[in-house]
Protein backbone atom coordinates (compact mmCIF):
# COMPACT_ATOMS: atom_id res chain seq x y z
CA UNK A 1 0.00 0.00 0.00
CA UNK A 2 1.60 3.32 -1.05
CA UNK A 3 1.33 6.31 1.02
CA UNK A 4 2.42 9.73 -0.98
CA UNK A 5 2.66 11.54 2.79
CA UNK A 6 6.65 11.36 3.10
CA UNK A 7 7.39 8.80 6.25
CA UNK A 8 9.41 11.30 8.87
CA UNK A 9 6.16 13.68 8.02
CA UNK A 10 4.22 10.73 8.90
CA UNK A 11 6.49 9.24 11.82
CA UNK A 12 5.95 12.88 13.67
CA UNK A 13 2.36 12.65 13.38
CA UNK A 14 1.98 9.13 14.60
CA UNK A 15 4.62 9.84 17.75
CA UNK A 16 6.86 6.62 16.67
CA UNK A 17 9.68 6.44 13.69
CA UNK A 18 8.21 4.37 11.28
CA UNK A 19 11.63 3.41 9.59
CA UNK A 20 15.43 3.56 10.75
CA UNK A 21 15.62 6.78 8.33
CA UNK A 22 12.92 8.17 10.22
CA UNK A 23 14.39 7.85 13.87
CA UNK A 24 17.04 10.78 12.97
CA UNK A 25 14.78 13.26 12.11
CA UNK A 26 12.08 12.29 14.61
CA UNK A 27 14.57 12.80 17.46
CA UNK A 28 15.71 15.84 15.88
CA UNK A 29 11.69 17.51 15.61
CA UNK A 30 9.67 14.98 17.79
CA UNK A 31 6.56 16.99 18.23
CA UNK A 32 3.80 16.81 15.09
CA UNK A 33 4.49 18.37 11.84
CA UNK A 34 2.79 22.12 11.19
CA UNK A 35 2.49 25.03 12.37
CA UNK A 36 0.96 24.02 15.31
CA UNK A 37 3.19 21.23 16.27
CA UNK A 38 4.92 22.69 19.34
CA UNK A 39 1.74 23.59 21.10
CA UNK A 40 0.26 21.87 23.49
CA UNK A 41 -3.32 20.52 22.51
CA UNK A 42 -5.98 18.70 24.48
CA UNK A 43 -6.47 15.26 22.91
CA UNK A 44 -10.39 13.90 23.40
CA UNK A 45 -11.16 10.11 23.95
CA UNK A 46 -11.18 9.74 20.31
CA UNK A 47 -8.72 10.99 19.04
CA UNK A 48 -6.32 9.22 22.02
CA UNK A 49 -8.31 5.89 20.66
CA UNK A 50 -7.71 7.09 16.61
CA UNK A 51 -4.05 7.81 17.14
CA UNK A 52 -3.39 4.11 18.72
CA UNK A 53 -5.34 2.81 15.73
CA UNK A 54 -3.17 4.78 13.12
CA UNK A 55 -0.13 3.83 14.70
CA UNK A 56 -1.12 -0.01 14.40
CA UNK A 57 -2.31 0.45 10.96
CA UNK A 58 1.14 2.40 9.73
CA UNK A 59 3.39 0.12 11.55
CA UNK A 60 1.67 -2.47 9.24
CA UNK A 61 1.40 -1.15 6.23
CA UNK A 62 -2.05 -1.68 5.54
CA UNK A 63 -5.57 0.25 4.56
CA UNK A 64 -8.49 0.82 6.67
CA UNK A 65 -10.20 -2.18 5.29
CA UNK A 66 -7.68 -4.55 5.92
CA UNK A 67 -7.26 -3.63 9.32
CA UNK A 68 -10.99 -3.35 9.98
CA UNK A 69 -11.64 -6.86 8.49
CA UNK A 70 -8.58 -8.57 10.76
CA UNK A 71 -10.38 -6.85 13.58
CA UNK A 72 -13.46 -8.12 13.08
CA UNK A 73 -11.78 -11.50 12.24
CA UNK A 74 -9.81 -10.99 15.68
CA UNK A 75 -13.17 -9.91 17.50
CA UNK A 76 -14.87 -13.30 16.11
CA UNK A 77 -12.26 -15.71 17.71
CA UNK A 78 -11.42 -16.63 21.42
CA UNK A 79 -8.69 -14.93 23.84
CA UNK A 80 -8.39 -11.01 23.91
CA UNK A 81 -9.31 -9.33 20.90
CA UNK A 82 -6.40 -6.99 21.06
CA UNK A 83 -3.65 -9.44 21.24
CA UNK A 84 -5.30 -11.76 18.63
CA UNK A 85 -5.47 -8.88 16.33
CA UNK A 86 -1.74 -8.22 16.25
CA UNK A 87 -0.79 -11.75 16.45
CA UNK A 88 -3.01 -11.90 12.63
CA UNK A 89 -1.60 -9.00 11.95
CA UNK A 90 1.96 -10.84 12.62
CA UNK A 91 1.13 -13.39 10.73
CA UNK A 92 0.88 -11.54 7.07
CA UNK A 93 3.65 -12.30 5.02
CA UNK A 94 5.04 -9.27 4.45
CA UNK A 95 5.41 -8.95 8.06
CA UNK A 96 7.39 -11.89 8.46
CA UNK A 97 9.67 -10.99 6.00
CA UNK A 98 10.55 -7.84 7.69
CA UNK A 99 10.99 -9.21 11.12
CA UNK A 100 13.07 -12.04 9.91
CA UNK A 101 15.41 -9.90 8.15
CA UNK A 102 15.16 -10.34 4.62
CA UNK A 103 14.31 -6.62 4.09
CA UNK A 104 15.09 -3.12 5.99
CA UNK A 105 11.35 -1.97 6.44
CA UNK A 106 7.56 -3.42 5.96
CA UNK A 107 7.21 -0.62 2.93
CA UNK A 108 10.55 -2.92 1.59
CA UNK A 109 8.90 -6.40 2.43
CA UNK A 110 5.45 -5.40 1.31
CA UNK A 111 7.37 -4.85 -2.65
CA UNK A 112 9.42 -7.53 -2.78
CA UNK A 113 6.61 -9.90 -1.85
CA UNK A 114 4.72 -7.82 -5.04
CA UNK A 115 7.07 -8.59 -6.85
CA UNK A 116 7.30 -11.91 -6.47
CA UNK A 117 10.78 -12.83 -4.58
CA UNK A 118 9.11 -15.25 -2.18
CA UNK A 119 8.10 -18.67 -2.20
CA UNK A 120 5.66 -20.38 0.46
CA UNK A 121 6.21 -24.13 0.92
CA UNK A 122 8.11 -23.98 -2.00
CA UNK A 123 5.25 -22.23 -4.09
CA UNK A 124 5.20 -18.62 -5.16
CA UNK A 125 3.39 -16.47 -3.37
CA UNK A 126 2.87 -12.51 -4.44
CA UNK A 127 0.23 -11.43 -1.97
CA UNK A 128 1.44 -9.09 1.08
CA UNK A 129 -1.08 -9.83 3.03
CA UNK A 130 -0.69 -13.96 2.85
CA UNK A 131 -1.40 -15.28 6.28
CA UNK A 132 1.11 -17.91 6.91
CA UNK A 133 0.21 -20.60 9.58
CA UNK A 134 2.70 -22.47 11.44
CA UNK A 135 4.76 -24.39 10.07
CA UNK A 136 5.15 -23.11 7.36
CA UNK A 137 8.06 -21.83 5.41
CA UNK A 138 9.50 -18.74 3.45
CA UNK A 139 12.10 -18.47 1.24
CA UNK A 140 13.62 -16.31 -1.57
CA UNK A 141 13.35 -17.91 -4.88
CA UNK A 142 16.38 -19.16 -6.73
CA UNK A 143 16.25 -16.98 -9.59
CA UNK A 144 16.04 -13.31 -6.57
CA UNK A 145 18.87 -14.49 -4.86
CA UNK A 146 21.54 -12.49 -6.52
CA UNK A 147 19.48 -9.49 -6.49
CA UNK A 148 21.64 -6.26 -4.08
CA UNK A 149 18.57 -6.56 -1.21
CA UNK A 150 18.72 -9.97 -0.54
CA UNK A 151 22.98 -10.10 -0.81
CA UNK A 152 22.84 -7.47 1.67
CA UNK A 153 20.09 -9.13 3.83
CA UNK A 154 22.33 -12.89 3.96
CA UNK A 155 25.03 -10.87 5.44
CA UNK A 156 22.54 -9.63 8.40
CA UNK A 157 22.42 -6.20 6.75
CA UNK A 158 18.61 -5.73 7.82
CA UNK A 159 19.44 -7.32 11.37
CA UNK A 160 19.61 -4.32 13.00
CA UNK A 161 16.40 -3.93 13.78
CA UNK A 162 15.79 -6.30 16.05
CA UNK A 163 16.34 -9.21 17.95
CA UNK A 164 15.47 -12.98 16.77
CA UNK A 165 11.83 -13.34 17.08
CA UNK A 166 11.12 -16.40 19.12
CA UNK A 167 8.29 -17.35 17.54
CA UNK A 168 10.44 -17.97 13.97
CA UNK A 169 13.11 -19.70 12.56
CA UNK A 170 15.76 -17.77 10.37
CA UNK A 171 18.48 -18.88 8.50
CA UNK A 172 19.73 -15.73 6.73
CA UNK A 173 22.50 -17.52 4.71
CA UNK A 174 19.64 -19.30 3.19
CA UNK A 175 17.30 -16.67 2.78
CA UNK A 176 14.81 -18.80 4.52
CA UNK A 177 12.70 -18.29 7.51
CA UNK A 178 10.04 -20.90 9.50
CA UNK A 179 6.73 -19.78 11.60
CA UNK A 180 7.47 -21.78 14.79
CA UNK A 181 4.23 -20.86 16.29
CA UNK A 182 1.68 -18.10 17.04
CA UNK A 183 3.32 -15.05 18.28
CA UNK A 184 2.85 -13.48 21.63
CA UNK A 185 1.82 -10.19 22.15
CA UNK A 186 5.05 -9.62 24.18
CA UNK A 187 7.28 -10.76 21.76
CA UNK A 188 5.72 -8.31 19.03
CA UNK A 189 7.97 -5.25 18.95
CA UNK A 190 4.66 -2.92 17.68
CA UNK A 191 4.15 0.02 19.66
CA UNK A 192 0.25 0.53 20.10
CA UNK A 193 -1.48 -0.01 23.18
CA UNK A 194 -4.07 -2.75 21.34
CA UNK A 195 -6.98 -2.21 23.61
CA UNK A 196 -7.98 1.64 22.92
CA UNK A 197 -7.60 0.36 19.44
CA UNK A 198 -10.24 -2.49 20.11
CA UNK A 199 -11.81 0.30 22.27
CA UNK A 200 -11.76 2.62 19.15
CA UNK A 201 -13.54 -0.19 17.01
CA UNK A 202 -16.04 -0.96 19.56
CA UNK A 203 -17.55 2.61 20.09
Amino acid sequence: MNHPRPKARLSRALGIPLTRKCVRYFERRPFPPGVHGRQRRKTSDYQVRLLEKQRLRHQYNVSETQLRRTFDEAARGAGKTGETLVALLERRLDAVVHRAGLARSIYQARQLVAHGHFTVDGRKVDRPSYRLRPGQVVAVRERSRASLPFQLAATGANAADGPERPYLSVTLTDLRVTLLREPARHEVPVVCDEQLVVEFYSR
